[in-house]
């Protein structure tokens, strides 16, 4: 057992002792307007006592569950009892999702296509003795593996310390005898005490209550505390969780009012656990196989994985793609034997790996790494965590965001929205940054308050109310406090039930808190049975007592004393603002005789009272969240609301936010409620012309269901969110988003990326994060495979260029391809990955999944600029071996391909002008991919005129300084004695660079045609498509 820390008398009968006559369940702000039926309790059988159980305890008394559970609603269990019980059932914990190791982050570095296609490189390199090109491309596979681990374990590291829930201290009944012990030592059967700011320990059956209302919000997704009555006994076994008021939940927290209940689950059994639960399960977890099957199964996925087939698009598209290179290889190296006739000599076996080498790009996956640990670090600065990299390219292609309502799209706070005063005054408060901050926003008024009830309606709202709210400067608000006004630099903060404080900041507003003279006689609190709370004040000659009472609408009309025609008006009004989402109060008071038995007497007090107005309250939505709704839209990426709250309050919210348009109609389950969405078969789903954008009342397997149902039509999908009842769908999700700052510690576990500033926004920003990268990944996958084809196309044909000996001579060497498709392309390509997002990323749909990063017209411009290219390199070794020769066409001198060979001066040089074509070629690429339609000379619409280009080169620094450096590298490697000829296999030049000149030009004159016919035919032009889905 725990470390007793404390004892006290019997809480419970405490507890019971100023309870009145009826249940009491709730905060001041009201019980849930849509009560569930209750009804006798079921006939129900004893469990065994050695094993404490109790099936559906929210149909059964508070008594008949104690039975079961073999304790007392009094006394509690024994210590003994409760230390036999810890023993055999265990702690109290949430047990965290199966972990990364360091060892597992490194496999999967390593366990990707193109990493194991190096690694073949690097094996044949070696077995052939070419230990220069083994070494490089080890060393490319070396850097790849290290960012990549790094980058992974950094964000692992950072995600680790939000893994496991906290379990507090509670207080519980053991032997007659309140004790604080540490939570993780209950057990069933323990009676547990509760009061206002506590966290539930575990999942309850609460026996006895005053005035208790719960947070439920990380659970259920509903906005509004939930009003707990220990009495209420219901009929429907399977009736959603968060309208089981008689259950108190593990996680959630007690926001007004105190209780008893008595421990029903712990760890792994609570709701909270059970949901925990199943983010320890894999996707591919499955019951009933045999040990052969389950050994089979495994070895499919592991191989599966280390092909890299599993992960997001640009993985398995990657990994797809190095396979089809490597076989590509295979086929090239084949043909050069095969034209050898395979006699293959020393020679013919390194040309054959050459022409396999050159078409695989040994650089991609470094610069693909590199460029990712870039954005990485660029999201973080943005406030965003992201756990696995490749994620960061994924979210760029995403289709369907689903969202959580409380927290995420909204504040997760209450504000008073809306005021109704006697005299048909209307006040309304826009611009609510911070719902706790009495100077944030503005308020409006519908005409003169001269004359209006509104001060007697403020004092309502601050002294009918249990609600502290504090700058921050000052020790908590008490009854005595002085005027509190809003100060710049105040941090705010609130203790209280949501609806409570949002009604004292709403009078906070016009500098009223409470007076110095007040003086309480009486409080009557919130009753369930009765929806009202009043408080009865003494004034100030003591002669008369004050009334101040608030509460449900439909309650206090009864107790009005007004016309009926003004209780009809009233009742309008109220319905016509709960349309609007909001959930509206009644306030009302009068003035009654200082007589200390008439205001202790309930029903005396609630009656005859005079109407001063009503509050609309609401959860807002975040500042941001409206533009960020705007831009996904824009950006084709339709957003469904997908939450635990009201239809009613969940609909207000989609149009306030902009996922359902104001004026437009509705289409056909738009707006769906979770209970009409689950009843739907999987078939029902498919056959709807689209998905609820708006879908209320979510179970967490409801959630679930809708990432399935979207899966099914080919979307990729967002799952945002903070609460525990977000963790299943966001591990089920493509793409999980969850929120750092006041999200649950099991939704942070199952996401892919973390907001730590919970901005929705944000989200957007990982958007275009994510559309540039793979924009640019698709700039420099076009630059690396247009060398590829090059060198394909130069080699291949190069089988044509013979010595005397019938020995193919190499157009360029094995160090020279090497070097090009490192030393060269690496850094531009590199810098590629860090160019700047276009201005129209966010006003065009989502690119195609099904083609992934390869593009049809990629693959065209590959195939077009890498045609131009060979055969450009081609005619320079042609043009210089050949035609100035004066020889034409001949058989060259044997043992050209070895270093300084004696009558070989003529092909070093054709060699190292095809070098330099190439080298010169790549540089001048690296500018043209930058945009796949725009000329070079007019490439962006910010800088118009003749000398543009000179500002689009420059405006990526490190891609130009990049070309500027390959372009002065070439010459060292062309002209430095002993390296030129015995590394490179080439010699220096002189008239030769005219050569290389002219292929530069004619390449560039070649592309910027090519561009200018592709927009003349609008051939790769996106256009924006109808959005499914959208209203």
């Amino acid at each position: 057992m725990g470390e007793t820390e404390g004892k006290s008398t019997n809480g419970a009968v405490h507890a019971n002792a100023t309870s009145d006559s009826s249940t009491i369940a709730s905060s001041s702000s009201g019980g849930q307007d849509d009560q569930p039926p209750i009804a006798e309790p079921p006939d129900c059988t004893i469990i065994e006592k050695s094993q404490p159980a109790c099936a559906h305890p929210h149909t059964l008394p508070a008594e008949l569950v104690a039975e079961q559970l073999s304790t007392d609603v009094n006394n509690g269990l024994s210590n003994e009892e409760a230390a036999i019980r810890l023993a055999r059932h265990g702690p109290n914990s949430i047990k965290g999702a199966k972990g990364v190791s360091i060892w597992e982050i490194f496999l999967q570095q390593v366990a990707n296509a193109l990493t194991v296609v190096l690694i073949a490189v690097t094996a044949l390199s070696f077995a052939i003795h070419d230990f220069v090109e083994g070494s490089v491309v080890a060393a490319v596979i070396v850097l790849n593996i290290v960012v990549g681990l790094i980058q992974d374990y950094r964000a692992e590291q950072t995600i680790q310390s939000l893994y496991a829930l906290s379990t507090p201290k509670c207080k519980v009944i053991r032997d007659g005898q309140s004790e604080t012990i540490k939570a993780e030592t209950l057990v069933k059967g323990d009676m547990v005490i509760l009061a206002t700011g506590d966290v539930v320990p575990a999942d309850l059956r609460l026996v006895q209550g005053i005035n208790v209302s719960a947070d439920e919000a990380l659970l259920t997704g509903e906005s509004i505390a939930i009003t707990k009555n220990p009495g209420a006994i219901f009929q429907d076994p399977d009736m959603p969780i968060g309208d089981r008021n008689n259950l108190a939940y593990s996680g959630s927290s007690i926001t007004r009012g105190r209780a008893t209940g008595i421990v029903i689950s712990t760890g792994m059994e609570t709701e909270v656990g059970q949901i925990a639960q199943l983010l320890r399960k894999t996707k591919n977890d499955k019951v009933g196989r045999g040990p052969v099957t389950k050994f089979l199964f495994r070895s499919y996925q592991s191989m599966r994985n280390i092909l890299g087939l599993e992960g997001t698009p640009l993985q398995v598209t990657l990994s797809k793609f190095a396979l089809l290179l490597f076989a590509l290889a295979i086929v090239l190296a084949i043909i050069v034997f095969s034209v050898s006739k395979w006699h293959i000599s020393d020679e013919v076996l390194l040309y054959g790996i050459c022409v396999g080498v050159a078409v695989i790009p040994e650089s991609l996956l470094a610069v693909l790494t590199l460029t990712m640990a870039v954005a990485t670090k660029a999201m973080v600065r943005g406030n965003v965590i992201v756990r696995q990299m490749p994620s960061l390219e994924a979210v760029g292609g995403v289709t369907n965001i689903c969202s959580d309502k409380t927290g995420t799209l909204t504040q997760g706070r209450m504000i008073t929205r809306k005021v109704w005063l006697r005299g048909d005054i209307l006040g309304s408060v826009e611009g609510t940054a911070n719902p706790y901050d009495p100077g944030s926003g503005s308020i409006s008024w519908s005409a003169d308050l001269a004359g209006s009830c509104l001060n007697d309606f403020l004092n309502v709202l601050i002294l009918c109310n249990n609600a502290t709210v504090t700058d921050g400067k000052k020790e908590p608000e008490t009854d005595s406090s002085s005027v509190i006004t809003a100060t710049e630099d105040a941090e705010w903060k609130a203790v209280g039930e949501p609806t409570e404080i949002a009604l004292k900041v709403f009078a906070m507003r016009f500098g009223l808190g409470r007076t110095a003279n007040s003086s309480l006689v009486a409080e009557h609190p919130f009753d369930s049975s009765c929806k009202l709370m009043s408080v009865v004040y003494a004034s100030d000659d003591e002669k008369t007592y004050k009334v101040y009472t608030k509460g449900a609408v439909e309650i206090l009309l009864t107790k009005l004393e007004e016309t009926e025609e003004l209780k009809a008006t009233i009742l309008a009004k109220a319905e016509a603002l709960a349309s609007q989402g909001l959930r509206v109060l009644c306030i009302a008071t009068k003035s009654m005789s200082a007589d200390s038995q008439d205001a202790h007497d309930r029903t005396k007090v609630e009656s005859h009272l005079g109407f001063l107005g009503l509050a609309g309250l609401y959860d807002p939505p975040r500042a941001e969240t409206s533009g960020a709704v705007s831009q996904c839209r824009e950006a084709g990426v339709t957003v469904h609301m997908v939450t635990g709250d009201h239809i009613k309050t969940a609909t207000a919210i989609a149009y306030e936010v902009g996922i359902l348009t104001v004026g437009a109609s509705l289409k056909p389950n738009a707006v769906m409620a979770a209970s009409d969405f689950s009843n739907l078969s999987d078939q029902q789903i498919d056959q709807m012309e689209s998905l609820p954008v708006v879908l209320a009342r979510c179970s967490p397997l409801t959630k679930v269901r809708m990432i399935e149902a979207l899966h099914r039509r080919k979307a990729f999908c967002i799952m945002t969110g903070d609460g525990v009842n977000d963790s299943p769908a966001l591990k089920q999700a493509d793409v999980g988003i969850a929120m750092g700052d006041r999200g649950s510690d099991v939704a942070k576990e199952a996401a892919d990326m973390v907001l730590t500033d919970d901005n929705f926004a944000s989200i957007v920003t990982g958007i275009q994060e994510g559309r540039r990268l793979a924009d640019n990944i698709q700039k420099f996958l076009l630059h690396l495979l247009t060398s590829n084809l090059a060198q394909v196309i130069l080699l291949l044909i190069g089988l044509c260029f013979k010595d005397v000996s019938g020995v193919a001579v190499f157009p360029l060497s094995p160090l020279e391809i090497l070097w090009a498709n490192l030393v060269t392309s690496s850094p531009l390509a590199l810098g590629l990955g860090l160019e700047d997002a276009s201005p129209d990323i966010l006003r065009r749909p989502p690119r195609s999944l099904h083609a992934g990063v390869f593009t049809r017209d990629l693959v065209r411009d590959q195939l077009v600029y890498g045609t131009c290219m060979g055969s450009l390199c081609l005619c320079a070794f042609m043009l210089v071996n050949y035609a100035a020769s004066g020889m034409g066409y001949h058989l060259m001198v044997v043992g050209c391909n070895t270093p300084d060979a004696y009558g070989c001066n003529t092909v070093y040089r054709a060699r190292a002008a095809t070098f330099a074509t190439l080298s010169f070629l790549l540089l001048v690429t690296a500018w043209e991919v930058k945009h796949f339609h725009r000329s070079l000379f007019n490439m962006d619409e910010r800088w118009p005129g003749p000398f543009s280009v000179f500002k689009t080169i420059y405006h990526n620094r490190f891609l130009f300084w990049s070309v500027v450096a390959g372009f002065l590298v070439t010459f060292p490697v062309v002209y430095i004695p002993v390296v030129n000829t015995e590394v490179f296999k080439h010699k220096g030049l002189t008239w030769e660079w005219g050569v290389v000149a002219g292929c530069v030009v004619v390449y560039v004159g070649l592309i910027e045609v090519w561009k200018a016919i592709k927009r003349r035919l609008g051939l790769g032009v996106i256009e924006h498509p109808s959005l499914p889905g959208q209203v």
